[in-house]
């Protein structure tokens, strides 16, 4: 049943940190998404990301999971922002409980109402706290959140402590889609001391410089998303893997 989280374990012991590539199913049409996703693999992504704030259209994601499983050997992994994001054919899940929202449907409700799917589904799911950094966002605004500012290093380590206490394997420090600025590093080297399991960064990470930066303060996973979604930056994702490993 941890046949993911294992995998991306080994991966780590012999990498600093590794690339998850987002698609979000409702910016990018399938054939660009199997591409893109094809393109990854070759540049030494380590997995897909599929999902996004708010799934609309559930059928035309089934249908890009199922795409994408035939034409690349990567994980795929589901992120969702809704229950309506769970569906079948994907290898894991990110199981996250979005800790900092206002709004308990997205800590606990959302989570308990998507169980049973996840079960059915044979989906692996990945225990991850999804903590919110900065503002102005569509994540912070579908989920609710109240966005820890980028300076506040201690309280997002504060939140990631708890997440280590409730057993959680994985803590996703979130600047956000198209987000203008990134986690800090002294940030992600804040929360590294709190917590031991895997560090996941996305939200803003556009060149090699940034990605470095981030890898050398702690981060066992980044998330590249938008930057390839834009300018199908291929180039720029290979200098961004060969930088952070």
């Amino acid at each position: 049943m941890n046949n993911i989280e294992n995998k991306l374990k080994k991966q780590l012991k012999s990498k600093k940190t590794i690339v998850f590539v987002l698609i979000d199913s409702e910016n990018v049409d399938i054939n660009t998404s199997i591409d893109l996703a094809q393109n990854s693999e070759n540049a030494g992504a380590s997995a897909i990301l599929v999902g996004g704030s708010s799934i609309i259209d559930q059928l035309e994601m089934i249908k890009l999971v199922q795409e994408l499983k035939n034409n690349i050997s990567l994980p795929i992994i589901l992120f969702p922002g809704n229950i309506t994001g769970v569906i079948p054919g994907a290898d894991a899940i990110l199981f996250s409980s979005l800790l900092n929202s206002e709004n308990p449907y997205f800590i606990s409700k959302a989570q308990a109402l998507a169980a049973p799917a996840i079960l059915k589904f044979n989906l692996e799911p990945l225990s991850t706290a999804y903590i919110i950094i900065g503002s102005g966002t569509t994540a912070e605004f579908v989920g609710s959140a109240k966005g820890i500012p980028f300076e506040k290093h201690k309280l997002a380590a504060s939140y990631a402590l708890a997440a280590k206490f409730f057993g959680m394997k994985f803590v996703y420090l979130e600047a956000g889609s198209r987000a203008h600025n990134s986690v800090t590093p002294e940030m992600v080297k804040t929360v590294r001391k709190a917590f031991d399991g895997f560090l996941i960064v996305g939200g803003g990470i556009n060149n090699h410089i940034t990605a470095k930066n981030l890898s050398d303060a702690g981060a066992d996973i980044l998330v590249i998303g938008t930057l390839l979604e834009q300018k199908n930056n291929l180039k720029m994702l290979k200098k961004i893997i060969q930088y952070i490993q």
